[in-house]
């Protein structure tokens, strides 16, 4: 599977030309040999969406969207970060992927990013769902940033059957401690996630400047035995390009077979009793 790794600038607000550059980047990858292009989250509208006046959410069944799936063709296939909108009130933040000109599957991000500085509760409605979901290329799941800082989300998908996760982000250059930043952070996770559930990691962040939030790029791929075997500069867009082998998913499963020690029902007994008690629901 050959993937890129489209580490760009969005332009904040604007719908309409941000869906133009992806436009014009799927049919630069169209018709050869892309598998899959993974654009940031929120590709489509830009992230600091509290200085934007106007409505940017966009419904799957948009003309405008149906007309950027077409775009990618039948060999290409494409997730993009988006405003979605809900049947009612709701605006999600939702990653759509598409191949074949059509949305075969959309996840709406569940744990939304409510400290320090982001306020993603007052703009987005939380997804209710986690799962993996069959392409042409294997089986796959996305977790849109800050969800796979949320181990139970890497679990579901994971134990769903997804080989590989996709993770579209919006991650800024900022410290949290003398320690450590969120460069060597995001290091840290993916590289854990991919080696402990042996599946390949495909981390995307954008690049450019919204106010006082710089997002670093640094987009990568690590595989099932926690190596990254590709990764984007720092603050520049790229087309990162990188192939992957979905039977180094199957070898490294059978090598180290965590996953089949879960014991998934010893979990929900677990879990089930936590919330009983007065645990997150």
């Amino acid at each position: 599977m050959r993937i890129v790794l489209a580490q760009v600038d969005s332009v904040l607000g604007d719908v309409n030309q941000n869906l133009a550059r992806a436009r014009e980047i799927l049919l630069g990858q169209a018709g050869g040999d892309t598998d899959l292009v993974v654009f940031p989250e929120l590709f489509l509208t830009g992230y600091s969406l509290g200085d934007v006046p106007h409505d940017v959410g966009i419904a799957i069944d948009d003309v405008r969207f149906s007309s950027l799936a077409a775009a990618a063709g039948d060999s290409t296939a494409a997730l993009i970060g988006l405003v979605e909108t809900g049947p009612g009130m709701e605006r999600y933040n939702s990653a759509a992927y598409i191949q074949g000109g059509a949305v075969v599957h959309t996840h709406r991000k569940v744990h939304l990013a409510n400290y320090d500085i982001w306020e993603e509760g007052k703009h987005f409605t939380p997804g209710s769902s986690i799962g993996a979901f069959d392409s042409s290329l294997g089986r796959l799941a996305t977790l849109i940033c800050y969800d796979l800082w949320q181990p139970a989300s890497v679990v579901v998908a994971v134990h769903d059957g997804a080989q590989v996760l996709l993770v579209p982000s919006n991650s800024i250059e900022r410290r949290f401690s003398d320690e450590a930043n969120n460069q060597d952070q995001w290091k840290a996770i993916t590289r854990f996630y991919a080696s402990m559930f042996a599946s390949y990691v495909v981390f995307v962040n954008r690049v450019g400047v919204e106010g006082e939030l710089t997002f670093w790029g640094g987009s990568h791929v690590v595989d099932p035995c926690g190596r990254i075997v590709a990764e984007g500069p720092t603050h520049e867009e790229a087309l990162v390009v990188v192939d992957i082998d979905l039977d180094e998913v199957t070898r490294r499963r059978r090598e180290v077979p965590f996953g089949t020690e879960a014991r998934l029902d010893l979990v929900i007994e677990e879990l089930n009793r936590i919330v009983a008690k007065g645990g997150d629901p």
